[in-house]
């Protein structure tokens, strides 16, 4: 019997020293077939022997059965979000803070930042014994079991010690084409990018899907104590590879911040080259002793900071023009794309808002155009490339009918869109249905678009009224509905009753009225009775209501289909009425501009948190901007600050400006 626990010990040995030679040092010395004959001995003769696995056998990644949920993890250190820097403008002013905080000239290590899930590991005497996600930072959720699914993490260090360590969970690009690939050919939805890819595979609560997804890791940081003679942070990441982790090789310690930005523009240039997705560059202080020095804000290092790629530009082919018709009857031409990753997400179409533009970029149905994300999500078509063509190019027309009911379609002079007049134009009504049910306007949870055409589609809601007549016998009979689909649902709608005025006004997709101008009408005027019986003279008294909103206003509550409408959302049991809001004065008088996605905020959190202070929150950058609050992927908004000059705040800086703490910038 000591025989055979030892040669499985032998065994383990063996597979652990082969997954280090090909996942980490990418330097194999056996065949796969050889490496599968020692994992088929191992796997028998632990189905032989039980009493011999252990929990760092590499036999132990195939994943387990589905567990109720995932168990929260408070971090021993926290995981702080990193500072960002979208110029060298941005790389330098960081260089000149951290010289002027420590006193001295740095060194830099930098490193590719791997579009990804960051993740927290913590082995006990060299065994893998918990992993979490990074949450909010202090706390995250305990994926331990989908962790060891990763053939590229080992089980077992390569000395044992205790160590809690940093790393990013990503996919390689080729992977994911071939996963999305397996999904569509099952009639699955296909995943966004190989980041949703990533978080959606590490997050399944059954680790054996998670087994079946091509996971893979790169660890960069020690979140514990470093062992004494560690001095620097290039030296943190050769001892993580000592002790068999997978660091990136593509990292370099710079003398200056001369050789960090060619770094920085060698890979903005050849990120295409490599076979997994980056967004940018982090630098880091190299010295840990200036690291400790500098120390961190609430939520960010000071000894670091990313460096975003601007948004990437790609070539691909306008295979037709579609136009879709929105709530309000407006006809928007929609460009069908040959499908191309951009910035790590298969793009196949692009919106191109209104005629105007079609007709300003001469864009027709067979040029090639450059397309981009504008703010790193949304795609859109920069300009065509009008020395690519053949001559066998179409220009668009828009339509005289409105596709989706025929009716006539009209352009109001002095305006861009083109209308569809049929107020009961089923396009419209979807549309209105799905608006109506967003988060920023009633927020009902689980009615997005597929669910709105069900409804509409089994002739169950023409409007939003009939929402709040819905039955479970009703939701039951529609395909992919369950018992607990259809409660969550019902249980949804009803929360919707308590959502404030603004988010009812919103909701109703009155022409011109956003988010923001229905948030300053709900607070002056209280009450959407009173409202609709306002006078245009009336209404242009309320802050933000121009001359355009105001007869957009009366035109709305003077249709008696939609004073129909108001009257069955009233009895429902939606507020109607309210108290005014009560707003802070701490920022009272300054106007801001929110951009990017910003570390534990929604961007609708973060807007109504700096309205409760006083603030203007505006949707577009100006020289009446007084700072814009930005986040990753700060996109034209960022570009156009700089431009005018406008004072570009992190969540850090925002802190410091409400507390009054001295001038922001320094």
């Amino acid at each position: 019997m000591e025989k055979i626990r030892e040669r499985i010990e032998r065994l383990r040995g063996e597979i652990r020293l082969h997954n280090y030679r090909y996942y980490v040092l990418d330097d194999p010395v056996i065949s796969d077939a050889e490496y599968d004959r020692l994992m088929a001995e191992l796997i028998e003769l632990e189905a032989q022997y039980p009493q011999f696995i252990t929990a760092d056998s590499p036999t132990q990644r195939v994943g387990h059965t589905p567990s109720a949920g995932f168990d929260t993890v408070t971090h021993a250190q926290p995981l702080l979000s990193l500072g960002n820097a979208f110029a060298e403008a941005d790389l330098i002013a960081f260089h000149e803070r951290v010289k002027r905080q420590s006193g001295k000239e740095p060194s830099y290590v930098c490193e590719l930042k791997i579009d990804g899930l960051a993740v927290s590991l913590d082995y006990r005497d060299g065994v893998f014994v918990q992993g979490a996600t990074r949450g909010d930072g202090t706390q995250g959720e305990d994926v331990t079991s989908n962790l060891r699914t990763i053939r590229s993490l080992p089980l077992r260090l390569n000395e044992p010690v205790d160590i809690n360590v940093r790393g990013e969970v990503y996919i390689n690009t080729n992977d994911f084409l071939k996963l999305n690939e397996q999904r569509r050919e099952a009639g699955e939805s296909l995943f966004a990018n190989p980041r949703n890819a990533a978080a959606g595979s590490l997050r399944q609560l059954d680790s054996r899907l998670t087994a079946a997804r091509p996971l893979d890791i790169f660890l960069y940081a020690v979140g514990s104590e470093l062992p004494q003679g560690i001095t620097t942070q290039a030296a943190a990441l050769d001892y993580l590879l000592r002790l068999g982790l997978r660091v990136n090789p593509n990292y370099k310690v710079c003398a200056s911040m001369e050789e960090v930005l060619e770094f920085v523009t060698y890979w903005q240039e050849k990120r295409n080259t490599l076979p997994y997705d980056i967004d940018g560059v982090v630098v880091k202080v190299n010295e840990l002793s200036i690291q400790r020095e500098l120390g961190a804000t609430a939520r960010s290092p000071r000894w670091a900071i990313a460096y975003k790629f601007p948004p990437e530009q790609v070539i691909t082919k306008v295979l037709n023009i579609t136009v879709q018709v929105g709530r309000t009857g407006t006809l928007t031409p929609l460009a069908e794309l040959e499908p191309v990753f951009v910035d790590g997400s298969q793009v196949s179409r692009a919106t191109l808002h209104n005629e105007d533009i079609v007709k300003e970029r001469d864009i027709r149905i067979g040029d090639y155009v450059v397309v981009q994300k504008a703010g790193d999500i949304i795609p859109e078509i920069v300009r065509s490339l009008p020395e690519r063509r053949s001559g066998n190019e179409v220009t668009f027309q828009m339509p005289t009918a409105c596709p989706a009911c025929g009716s006539t379609v009209v352009r109001v002079e002095g305006e861009a869109a083109t209308r569809c007049v049929n107020a009961q134009c089923p396009a419209q009504r979807l549309e209105r249905l799905i608006h109506f049910a967003s988060k920023g306007a009633l927020d009902i949870d689980g009615l997005g678009p597929a669910v709105a055409s069900q409804l509409i589609a089994a002739g169950l809601v023409s409007t939003p009224v009939d929402l709040y007549r819905l039955t479970k016998e009703d939701l039951l009979s529609l395909e992919r509905f369950g018992e607990k689909s259809a409660q969550n649902l019902l249980e949804a709608i009803e929360k919707s009753k308590e959502q404030p005025l603004a988010r009812v006004l919103f909701g109703l997709g009155i022409r011109f009225v956003g988010a923001e101008v229905a948030r300053e009408i709900g607070a002056a005027v209280t009450d959407l009775d009173k409202l609709s019986q306002m006078t245009e003279e009336e209404l242009l008294e309320i802050p933000s209501v121009g001359e355009k909103i105001a007869r957009s206003l009366r035109d709305y509550f003077t249709d008696p289909d939609n004073l129909e409408l108001i009257r069955g959302l009233k009895e429902a049991g939606l507020k109607l009425s309210g108290e005014p809001s009560v707003v802070g004065e701490t920022l009272a008088g300054l106007t801001f501009v929110v951009t990017g996605r910003l570390e534990g905020f929604t961007r609708r959190g973060i807007e109504e948190h700096l309205r409760s202070l006083g603030a203007n929150v505006a949707s577009s950058v100006s020289r009446n901007t007084d700072y814009v609050l930005a986040g990753e992927g700060g996109g034209s908004k960022l570009t156009r600050a700089r431009e005018l000059g406008v004072p570009v705040l992190s969540l850090e800086e925002l802190d410091k400006l409400i507390e009054g703490k001295g001038e922001l910038g320094d």
